[in-house]
């Protein structure tokens, strides 16, 4: 069409065109920038810090550890060991079960996970300890440490049911020591238990262990008040004719401190393989 114009009616179509075709050009190029800058934003915001209400929906460690657990169908056994000459039947099913006595308060989560259902949580079984108060008697064989005090055969013993994620929490104080161990807490999980007003009948035995403290955190809690009345010899971790130094499958708790000194606390946790087969 050009052809029958002027020749300078012809230039100017053709700059015009050629004008056209550039904007085109720098229009997708545009475009395309803008593709690229969007990716970007997208990219950030993907890396962007999570919000709080985000980070409050995440897991605790311990359901984590019971999720992983769980979805790789691999978890190991806790070691069964003796339950030791101070254990009792019939537990209290209660959450404290310090009854007053003195020490370094102690707050215990287990999560239960059960070998033989592809690891899963482990719920509505009866997690079961007991142990020494600080002078290191046992309540029901009070004098075995070489101390007098009342006895009702109670103190520093209950246990907790499992919720739907195989999780307990319990609190006791710091055990202290007493002569030929480590300071140990001693453990069962039991299972279809018939549950009382305050205690439990019934069930089955499905682990026995014992439960044991980082060494370094252990000697500064003994050191204090009423731990240091107790002057009978204390065994050391690596010398426990009990802890073979497996670490948590041998019932190594892992220690967190509660506050910013040795009387603020702990809180105490441990994932607890089992098997119900």
């Amino acid at each position: 069409m050009t052809q029958n114009l002027p020749a300078e009616r012809q230039d100017e179509a053709k700059r015009k065109v050629n004008g056209t075709v550039n904007r085109r050009h720098v229009i997708a190029a545009g475009s395309a920038v803008a593709a690229a800058a969007g990716l970007g934003l997208a990219a950030s915001a993907s890396a962007a810090p999570e919000t709080t209400a985000a980070a409050k929906a995440r897991p605790t460690r311990a359901q984590a550890a019971a999720s992983s657990t769980t979805s790789s169908g691999v978890c190991t056994l806790n070691a069964e060991v003796t339950e030791g000459p101070y254990s009792l039947e019939g537990a209290l099913v209660r959450e404290d079960v310090r009854e007053g006595k003195e020490g370094v308060e102690v707050r215990y989560t287990f999560t239960v996970v059960d070998q033989a259902n592809d690891c899963a949580p482990l719920a509505d079984a009866l997690v079961e300890i007991w142990h020494c108060d600080a002078l290191g008697e046992y309540s029901g064989f009070v004098g075995g440490n070489g101390h007098t005090e009342e006895d009702d055969g109670t103190f520093l013993r209950g246990g907790q049911m499992t919720d739907s994620n195989g999780q307990v929490g319990l609190i006791s104080i710091w055990p202290g020591h007493y002569v030929s161990r480590a300071v140990p807490v001693h453990m069962r999980v039991h299972t279809d238990v018939t549950l009382t007003d305050d205690s439990y009948t019934g069930g089955e035995i499905i682990h026995t262990g014992q439960l044991f403290f980082d060494p370094d955190i252990n000697e500064e809690i003994q050191a204090i008040s009423p731990y240091s009345d107790n002057t009978t010899k204390e065994t050391s971790l690596d010398d426990d004719t009990i802890y073979d130094g497996g670490g948590a499958s041998s019932g190594l708790l892992t220690v967190t401190a509660l506050g910013d000194s040795v009387s603020d606390g702990y809180a105490a946790t441990l994932t607890v393989g089992v098997s119900t087969s």
